[in-house]
């Protein structure tokens, strides 16, 4: 929880300092001809999301498995930028909702499953624009909810709150003075998470990483 406390302070200065910058009188370099990426911007996103999630049982007879995940996510994301010439610095924060899932058998009729329920992100972002195209890189503090779940006769599900980092590359249009379309790769360790799970059931620790695929719509203001 600290660790997304004080990535949400940083995001929330990156965000604001071109502004303070102004009200400071500091001269900001000029941006470059053509289209002017300084601003804020609000929208959303969609796409596709795979990776793996690796679980071992930390007591009793020993286990592991490493389910396959895939599935569809759907969120909204939040942006500041500061252009000068053709350099492009800012802010991002984004929360998706996600059915992305897997499970993997450790016998007949028993199963493993993790469920990436949420995901967001608070990143720092660095690009270059060349008039309305901004191509860019982004990396920051992960955190998502994340389930175990197992189904052996009897089963149970848990959800934990993980964090973590990511990193990632994107291509921005803009189509308008203000409506901006793009698309976006991005990679997420969410660490490994320690479960304490029902007694008929065995403690354990899991290890997911993910990569997504997806396209945005913003809005600049």
């Amino acid at each position: 929880m600290r660790r997304l406390t004080l990535a949400s302070v940083g995001f929330l200065a990156l965000l604001s300092w071109p502004a303070l910058a102004a009200d400071a009188g500091v001269d900001l370099p000029m941006t470059a001809p053509g289209f002017d990426w300084t601003g804020y911007y609000a929208g959303l996103q969609a796409g596709y999301g795979w990776g793996s999630s690796d679980i071992s049982g930390t007591e009793g007879e020993p286990f592991a498995a490493s389910p396959d995940l895939d599935g569809g996510f759907v969120g909204g994301h939040v942006a500041g930028l500061w252009q000068f010439n053709q350099a492009v610095l800012g802010a991002r924060g984004e929360l998706n909702y996600s059915s992305i899932d897997g499970s993997a058998l450790l016998g007949p009729g028993n199963s493993v499953g993790t469920d990436i329920k949420w995901f967001g992100s608070v990143n720092a972002e660095a690009g270059l624009a060349v008039d309305r195209w901004l191509i860019y890189g982004v990396g920051g503090v992960a955190f998502a909810g994340i389930e175990t779940s197992q189904d052996a006769g009897t089963s149970f599900a848990k959800t934990s709150t993980s964090a973590g980092w990511t990193i990632g590359a994107g291509i921005d249009y803009a189509l308008g003075n203000n409506i901006i379309v793009g698309a976006q790769y991005r990679y997420y360790d969410f660490g490994k998470e320690h479960f304490d799970v029902p007694d008929d059931f065995s403690d354990r620790d899991q290890d997911v990483k993910l990569h997504t695929l997806g396209v945005n719509f913003s809005y600049k203001f």
